[in-house]
């Protein structure tokens, strides 16, 4: 019997993300491997888990969702100044890098340099892809049950178990 897409599942995908005017963002189908995903985990955004909920190996599966059902519509907060000095001395810092700084609350979160002064790195917060419509073209390559450790990690693992 067929395995369908459900919570606990590795699910592998073939995707072509594009923007509104269709300019291919990403792609894992140019010689790329399937990426493998545990379904109900939010591994995935939203809508696109929804979408393919009960779908099969070979299932083809078209989702539209409007930037705020993707990653997010621009918040203008999220570009900030930070002190030169908060930076370690002698770390390089040039416009368009990206980095990993924490929050109040210790998560990490990413964030991409916009300008470096004397005094002030510009940063922004936001999600690259935030304030665009998103298209998937998505293609399931195959479906199985999930490890117990995939499970307990909350993510799928490759051939040979886990490398994190």
């Amino acid at each position: 019997m067929e395995q369908t897409v459900a919570a606990g599942k590795i699910v592998g995908i073939y995707y072509t993300l594009k923007d509104a005017s269709g300019r291919v963002l990403d792609t894992n189908r140019k010689g790329g491997k399937p990426m493998p995903y545990l379904h109900g985990r939010g591994n995935l955004l939203k809508g696109v888990e929804a979408a393919l909920e009960g779908k099969a190996k070979n299932d083809f599966v078209e989702v539209k969702l409007a930037a705020a059902d993707g990653y997010g519509v621009r918040r203008p907060e999220l570009v900030q100044k930070v002190a030169r000095g908060s930076f370690p001395a002698g770390r390089p810092l040039a416009a368009g890098m990206t980095l990993q700084r924490q929050d109040e609350q210790g998560r990490v979160r990413l964030a991409r340099v916009l300008d470096v002064g004397d005094t002030e790195v510009t940063i922004d917060e936001n999600h690259p892809l935030a304030d665009l419509d998103l298209h998937f073209e998505i293609t399931v390559c195959g479906v199985r049950d999930a490890t117990p450790e995939e499970v307990q990690h909350g993510h799928a693992h490759g051939p040979g178990g886990h490398a994190h």
